[in-house]
């Protein structure tokens, strides 16, 4: 009788002689695995689940285990952000932060602070600038920025990546004179009346003083990416996808993961159509028996973002008539770079915001669709979606990407730009879940913070950290718990084709976890934000833990 009843309460897998098993205790464990969801301990061995279960079956059966008591703590899987960009994190927390900043004068005064440990002359770089936090919305010009740097070039990146303001001496390194009515493909140069550049560049117009920004030594570049891993270790992700690995931080990620220094697992999707494409093409998808460091896909883009007007609309943006956005580059060049890659067995991943955008992608990974490929094909971040276009993620069996903070940081403005009838195919995460469409959860950091916890709050109360507004922003496209903490594990593993190794804590599966001072499942939603790390599990060993 009783060992039958312990078999009721353990899934359990032979151990190798004089294993070093550790049994996890008083801890209330959210497995996100539908077998048993709740369990009160877990055992691992080395870097793998042993046992899922009863605290006191454990025990028994493990006697002389290494217990890892966690004093009534709550457990949930390893965090995994879907979409992220390792080294734009590290290089974040390396440049001035200019997140969070209300005004330009704030602005100022944080480059000033940055600008002080800089050689004369250098460039003083930075990110996070936001126009629509600001008292007049307006985007800023170099004029701004002339006047406290006028001897030193100054490039700020938006806080989506998606448009850069320069100073007067920044815009000098152009080599084609900025001023006049033409436009690079892809982008756009934002000019005054009288059609001179005013030091905004929208897209891939950002390129031409991008360019000619110094690049940064592999030790500088390891350095970002290790300042990169351990604000991850400290936030609870234990895995991320990497949303636009060029070959070189390919292969220095190689190098930390030779010399044990990886302390996230990386799942990496190549940037574009460029070198890291032709090297996967060549050498085949990398997928890691450890999942540790994976390339198995590419990272295209449809369109730019909402916030600089970049995204593609089918019609005019409701704030701006006249303008629709712009697509990156043409729906033929897309095609083309997704088939290759498909053809090449890699999952194609595709950036689209605006409602044209997600509908050019879908034309797009319809062609990648019927080809011989391993499908999961992913639209990254599905942010606007035409309400006819929903259906064609399900038939082409894609996964919707999404960030539940874009929601909460855009929603201020966001229907401002698209109106009352477009705003009802925004940011719909449960419309993709009623039509049985996969969702991933992400954060893209560094354009949001990599805070999943901030994340699973944004998902589940679509409200800012004051409670505005009251009841949620479109509340009924919110998430449940289950759902949101699903989307950050297991939803997200499924988006890497590594469901079978992380993403719950299930027998057989990589002991990642993460220990949190408060139940995120049962507290009241106003005190999840309150909510702590307390320790994050990689392969059963702690690589951050709180004081």
């Amino acid at each position: 009788m009783k060992f039958c009843l312990r078999l009721t309460f353990l899934l359990l897998i032979s151990l190798p002689a004089k294993a070093q098993v550790t049994v996890v205790t008083n801890a209330t464990i959210y497995t996100v695995d539908q077998r048993r969801p709740v369990v009160s301990s877990f055992a691992y061995q080395n870097d793998k689940i042993i046992a899922v279960g009863n605290e006191q079956a454990l025990l028994a059966t493990y006697q002389g285990a290494q217990q890892l008591d966690l004093n009534g703590a709550t457990v949930v899987p390893g965090f995994i952000d879907a979409h992220g960009h390792l080294l734009g994190l590290g290089q974040s927390l390396s440049y001035a932060n200019l997140m969070g900043t209300e005004s330009k004068q704030e602005i100022i005064a944080a480059l000033k602070i940055s600008a002080q440990s800089l050689p004369e002359g250098a460039w003083l770089l930075g990110r996070g600038w936001d126009q629509n936090d600001w008292p007049e919305k307006n985007l800023p010009t170099a004029a701004d920025l002339n006047a406290a740097f006028p001897n030193r070039p100054v490039w700020l990146e938006r806080v989506d990546g998606h448009a850069s303001w320069g100073n007067d001496k920044a815009m000098g390194f152009a080599t084609r004179d900025l001023n006049g009515a033409w436009q690079p493909e892809g982008g756009e140069i934002i000019r005054d009346e009288k059609g001179n550049a005013t030091g905004v560049f929208i897209d891939n117009a950002a390129q031409l003083i991008q360019v000619h920004v110094p690049v940064a030594d592999q030790a500088t570049l390891a350095a970002q990416l290790k300042l990169a891993m351990a604000k991850t270790a400290e936030v609870g992700l234990t895995a991320m996808h990497d949303a636009g690995t060029s070959l070189q931080v390919w292969h220095l990620l190689e190098s930390l993961q030779q010399e044990k220094q990886l302390k996230v697992r990386v799942y990496a999707m190549a940037d574009g159509a460029n070198q890291m494409l032709n090297y996967l093409c060549e050498k085949g998808p990398i997928v890691d028996p450890s999942a540790m460091l994976s390339a198995r896909a590419i990272k295209l883009y449809s369109d730019g973002a909402l916030g600089s007007r970049g995204a593609a609309l089918l019609a005019d943006y409701s704030d701006a008539p006249g303008n629709k956005g712009l697509l990156i580059e043409s729906e033929q060049s897309l095609t083309q770079h997704a088939t290759r890659a498909a053809k090449c067995g890699l999952q194609v991943n595709i950036h689209a915001i605006g409602d044209r955008g997600n509908q050019v992608t879908l034309n797009v990974l319809e062609a990648a669709t019927k080809l011989d490929n391993p499908g999961r094909h992913r639209i990254e971040h599905s942010q606007i979606v035409a309400q006819s276009d929903f259906a064609r993620f399900k038939q082409l069996a894609l996964i919707a990407s999404v960030q539940p903070t874009h929601a909460t940081s855009d929603m201020y403005w966001a229907e401002d730009r698209v109106g009352a009838e477009r705003i009802k195919g925004a940011y719909a995460w449960q419309r993709f879940l009623e039509l049985g469409i996969p969702l991933a959860l992400g954060s893209d950091f560094p354009v949001e913070r990599p805070e999943p916890l901030e994340g699973f709050y944004a998902a589940v109360a679509r409200q800012d950290a004051k409670g505005w507004p009251d009841n949620g922003w479109y509340a009924e496209q919110s998430l449940t718990r289950e759902e949101a903490l699903y989307g950050f594990t297991l939803g997200a593993a499924y988006a890497a084709f590594q469901e079978d190794k992380l993403g719950s804590i299930s027998v057989g599966k990589q002991a990642d976890f993460v220990v949190l001072s408060q139940d995120i499942m049962q507290i009241p939603v106003d005190k999840l934000l309150e909510t702590k790390v307390k320790a994050t599990y990689l392969n059963g060993q702690a690589i951050y833990q709180s004081e």
